[in-house]
C-alpha cells in the first residue's frame, strides 16, 4: 500500500455545494496543498440532487486527508468520502468500516502483476 508504487485509489465522493467549473479543472491539473502539489488522475461527476453532488476520483498517491483537503481547496466540503477500488481491486460495497476480507488468488495475481509494471517503469 505504499505511495512510492503509485496504485491507483478510486473514492466516490460527496460534496456539499458546486464547485465552480475552474476548480474542477484545477483538481486535475494540479492544486497546493502545505504538502505539495497534488492533483486527481481523472475526476469524473456522479449526479446527486439539490445541494450535494457525487464525484468518482481517482489519484495515485495516498496521503494524509488527501481527497478533502483537495476539495476543500476547490472550496466545498465533503460530507462522504469511500473508497471504491484499489488498484485492479474493485472493493465490495458491503465490506464495511474496520472489516477485513482475504482477495482470491486471481485478485493476488493481478495486484502483483500491476505492482511490476509499476517498478519496471
Amino acid at each position: 500500500m505504499h505511495p512510492r508504487y503509485r496504485l491507483e485509489r478510486e473514492y466516490a465522493v460527496r460534496v456539499l455545494g458546486v464547485p465552480a467549473p475552474e476548480a474542477l479543472e484545477q483538481l486535475t491539473t494540479g492544486v497546493p496543498l502545505e504538502d505539495g502539489t497534488a492533483k486527481f488522475t481523472r475526476l469524473q461527476e456522479a449526479g446527486g440532487t439539490g445541494a450535494n453532488r457525487w464525484y468518482h476520483v481517482t489519484l495515485e498517491e495516498g496521503r494524509n486527508r488527501e481527497v478533502r483537503r483537495m476539495f476543500a481547496a476547490a472550496g466545498v466540503m465533503v460530507s462522504r468520502l469511500m473508497r471504491v477500488r484499489y488498484g485492479p481491486i474493485v472493493l465490495p460495497a458491503r465490506l464495511k468500516r474496520g472489516q477485513s476480507q482475504e482477495l482470491e488468488a486471481a485478485e493476488v495475481q493481478a495486484l502483483l502483476q500491476v505492482l511490476e509494471r509499476k517498478t519496471a517503469d
